[in-house]
């Protein structure tokens, strides 16, 4: 989703020239599930056609589809696919989104794209990435509770130590072994004083550069809290040299190069889950000890009018309701719908969305747990 999010906070979405369309469909991992797949996105591209067509010309509707039509005909793009489907496009845009989790199939050609579904994914609370270490290379991984998939670093992410520090890395650090001690000092050095002392500085240089890299291009764009996963002996090296806000404390002491996915995966949810609930807890309090002071507010359109004026600090929203129809995200004017049409926009949806790009944290939380009837707690900044 780290592309999305990228997308959606920059407002790129926004600036499309309409007619935009917006298509959606689950997709499968492995075959021979996902032979269809290629097969259901050519139907929908087929919907997409017939919905242009009653307002606009022939010519302009090809231009417009010719990205879905290449998509539809890269083999190896249907070989990697994950749960589902996202693409946009309109005129001069075209993007393509994997997701870790199925969506409805769906085609919707109005002025604006559809990103509900890519909305609620991005800001579901249970997501996490793990940043896998070594100095032979560096991975980044997201995922949630049921699945994990690699994500592709970028440009300006070292690849693995020599990436990193170039020509200053010591010549002569492929001659020096290491070991993992038991006591208190963890790794030792083979070698004279001297090399093992610019060993160290080499992984303290690896380690700052990779953390910035990570927060600059990852972090900062996803908020999602950040795992460890390294040998023992590089974990407490990589956190006195990280400012990485995001990175959470208790880590994965495993390389992700020895074990499978599913594996890492669990290991992460035994580190996310215990996080997950104690910051739950402690932002619920948060709100209850906000509202006593007059610094809470659950009313949709009050929440609204402080979300367009950049007082929410956080944001609470149900994550099991939806209340359809829009905010207007320059005034917070809330617009309701016809409660049988849970197909349009969604206020739940446009809050969170609204406070993101506004500086706000926003948590989707479950229903039973939200201890109010609108579907939405603000906690304000004044």
């Amino acid at each position: 989703m780290d592309a999305f999010e990228k997308d959606d906070m920059s407002g790129v979405l926004d600036t499309a020239s309409p007619p935009c369309i917006s298509l959606y469909q689950p997709t499968h991992r492995r075959h021979p599930e996902n032979q269809q797949d290629a097969i259901r996105f050519r139907n929908l591209v087929k919907e997409a056609h017939a919905s242009l067509q009653q307002h606009h010309a022939a010519s302009d509707i090809e231009t417009l589809l010719a990205p879905f039509r290449a998509l539809a005909e890269d083999a190896d793009f249907w070989r990697s696919t994950r749960d589902g489907l996202a693409v946009l496009g309109a005129r001069d845009f075209f993007r393509v989104y994997r997701l870790q989790r199925p969506v409805e199939a769906m085609v919707v050609v109005s002025d604006t794209f559809h990103s509900k579904p890519l909305v609620k994914l991005m800001q579901s609370s249970q997501r996490y990435q793990i940043l896998g270490l070594s100095r032979k290379s560096v991975r980044l991984f997201e995922g949630d509770r049921d699945s994990l998939d690699e994500v592709t670093l970028a440009e300006g992410v070292p690849r693995n130590m020599e990436d990193a520090l170039g020509s200053e890395l010591t010549e002569a650090r492929s001659n020096l072994g290491t070991f993992t001690a038991s006591g208190p000092r963890g790794a030792i050095h083979h070698g004279q004083g001297g090399r093992a002392d610019e060993m160290d500085k080499d992984d303290d240089r690896y380690f700052r550069e990779v953390d910035r890299a990570i927060s600059e291009h990852h972090s900062k764009a996803s908020g999602l809290p950040l795992i460890l996963a390294t040998l023992t002996e590089h974990r407490e090296g990589f956190h006195r040299m990280s400012h990485n806000t995001n990175l959470l404390e208790r880590g994965i002491d495993v390389s992700p190069d020895v074990v499978t996915l599913e594996e890492l995966r669990h290991r992460a949810w035994q580190v996310v889950e215990p996080f997950y609930e104690t910051r739950l807890q402690a932002e619920l309090e948060h709100f209850g000890s906000a509202r006593a002071k007059g610094l809470g507010g659950e009313s949709l359109e009050t929440v609204a009018e402080a979300v367009a004026t950049g007082r929410v600090a956080t944001l609470l929203i149900d994550g099991d309701r939806v209340v359809p129809g829009h905010v207007d995200f320059e005034t917070g004017k809330v617009t309701l719908a016809d409660r049988d049409r849970p197909d349009v926009d969604d206020v739940l949806d446009d809050l969170a969305t609204m406070a993101r790009r506004r500086g706000g944290r926003v948590f989707v939380v479950p229903g039973a747990q939200l201890p109010v009837e609108s579907g939405v707690a603000a906690i304000y900044r004044y």
